[in-house]
């Protein structure tokens, strides 16, 4: 009997999902209570890029234009990622909390964005009987804003919180847990909210949002709940002066490695992120796909994104050197490209859907391997590892974001002047546009692989992951 008890716990441990992503010090109810606040960014996501989105244009009519700096707007809160991991680690409170507070705080922020948000928008569709003109923008503007502070605060600071509690062998899993509850966030919030808004009116706009206001604090309040534990700090302690993000940064960036990193993460994010609002409309415009068909792209990206990361993961045990995996990354995203470019003169529909597996695999095994090496930077205590991951989001974050709005403005000045003849008879076709974009991004992948080239140095001791202690592992890499 306690033979089967013991191989019925070992086949738990083996095929139960995060079953070994527990310590002693880090139970599952924890991690998983913990994950909840993976479900509210999720939540605030989905509303901020889907959901608000359609519903501006389509049923309160804002122009296009209006939508798409509204949507840019919470990346302009993205580079203080790295200001807000390094405050979280040296703060210093009378009962010992350092991450609950900036938590907390970045709840409450995500939360005021979605309580003003819905009122914001009908305002801003131009149903207004006081106030000055542009209160619409205004008021929307700050809503964005607010959430998407919250957003990147939360975040980031959970991801680093979760990082504290975990283990050198169980961080990894911990974090990959983390990941996936937030696509679950995603996903469940999509669907439930489509749900509720599939019979649209102003009073179902003001609930749904606000409701999901009110989720955020329910949510993160039982996440955040006996998660860091006290460790009173005396007034002598407190009034010692911290180190300052200027020097916290230079530990960092020291050797010339971290500045060359963030620009590598940079470029390659850019590289790879222009064609994110493209390839739906590549794939109906030129290739003549139907809407169900385009509609796959998305699970084409994320196999190849699993693929990359389940080859990253391979690596990493074997102690390969990080930035030959980013340029191996890179080498297969600039093929993936080629392919997706090929496919529209060819008419290939197959080759298009293996350009997009490719650039997910090329896209993730970049990310894991930059994101890596990042938290591999030697520091001498005044960075910590929220300084690491923040610093990492706000590089990625950013440069996704302008991705996005660079190349969708591309492929429309591009496309409208090819369909007036400017470049010539052979280039007056819809492809012109869309080719323009992909042909930039094959450039700044090169580019990018031309400043990730001093970085790969042969093996050595001192080059990340050549030794055990550099392995972050592939779940480290945030959402």
């Amino acid at each position: 009997m306690i033979l089967g008890a013991k191989k019925m716990a070992q086949l738990g441990i083996r095929y139960l999902p995060f079953a070994d992503a527990v310590s002693e010090d880090f139970p599952l109810r924890d991690v998983l209570r913990l994950s909840l606040f993976q479900v509210s960014v999720g939540m605030a996501t989905v509303m901020l890029l889907g959901t608000l989105n359609r519903v501006m244009i389509v049923e309160l009519s804002v122009p296009a234009m209006v939508v798409a700096m509204m949507i840019a707007l919470p990346v302009m809160t993205a580079p203080f990622r790295a200001l807000m991991g390094f405050k979280s680690d040296n703060y210093r409170s009378a009962i010992g909390w350092k991450r609950i507070p900036y938590m907390w705080f970045g709840t409450l922020w995500q939360m005021g964005g979605l309580a003003v948000m819905p009122f914001a928008l009908i305002v801003l569709s131009g149903d207004q009987t006081l106030g000055p003109a542009w209160a619409g923008e205004a008021l929307a503007a700050a809503s964005f804003l607010m959430t998407g502070l919250g957003i990147h605060m939360t975040q980031t600071v959970g991801l680093a919180l979760a990082s504290d509690r975990a283990n050198d062998e169980t961080r990894p899993r911990v974090v990959a847990l983390l990941y996936v509850m937030f696509l679950i966030g995603m996903g469940v919030s999509a669907i439930v909210i489509g749900w509720l808004l599939r019979d649209f009116s102003q009073l179902t706009l003001i609930r749904v949002v606000q409701g999901a206001a009110v989720a955020t604090v329910v949510l993160n309040l039982v996440a955040l709940w006996k998660q860091e534990p006290m460790n009173p700090m005396s007034k002598a302690e407190r009034s010692t002066r911290p180190p300052s993000f200027g020097d916290a940064w230079q530990d960092f960036a020291r050797g010339g490695r971290a500045g060359r990193l963030l620009a590598v993460v940079a470029l390659g994010t850019l590289g790879f992120n222009m064609q994110d609002v493209l390839l739906e409309p590549y794939g109906g415009e030129v290739l003549g796909l139907s809407v169900s068909s385009t509609t796959l792209l998305t699970g084409t990206w994320a196999i190849g994104a699993l693929a990359g990361f389940a080859l990253a993961a391979r690596w990493l045990l074997q102690g390969v050197n990080l930035y030959r995996m980013g340029a191996s990354g890179i080498l297969a995203g600039i093929g993936a490209f080629t392919a997706v470019i090929l496919a529209g003169p060819l008419g290939s529909a197959p080759l298009f859907f293996a350009g997009a597996c490719g650039i997910g695999f090329g896209g993730g095994l970049f990310a894991v391997a930059t994101l890596t090496a990042a938290m591999s930077m030697p520091v001498d205590g005044k960075a910590g590892r929220g300084l690491a991951l923040g610093a990492w989001g706000a590089a990625q974050a950013t440069a996704a974001g302008l991705a996005v709005a660079i190349g969708g403005t591309l492929r429309d000045v591009v496309g409208h002047f090819a369909m007036a003849g400017t470049f010539g008879e052979g280039l007056n076709t819809p492809a012109t546009g869309y080719a323009a974009v992909y042909h930039i991004e094959i450039v700044l992948l090169f580019v990018t692989l031309i400043v990730l080239g001093p970085l790969v140095r042969p093996q050595d001791r001192n080059h990340p992951n050549g030794d055990a202690s550099a392995k972050i592992g592939l779940a480290d890499f945030p959402t």
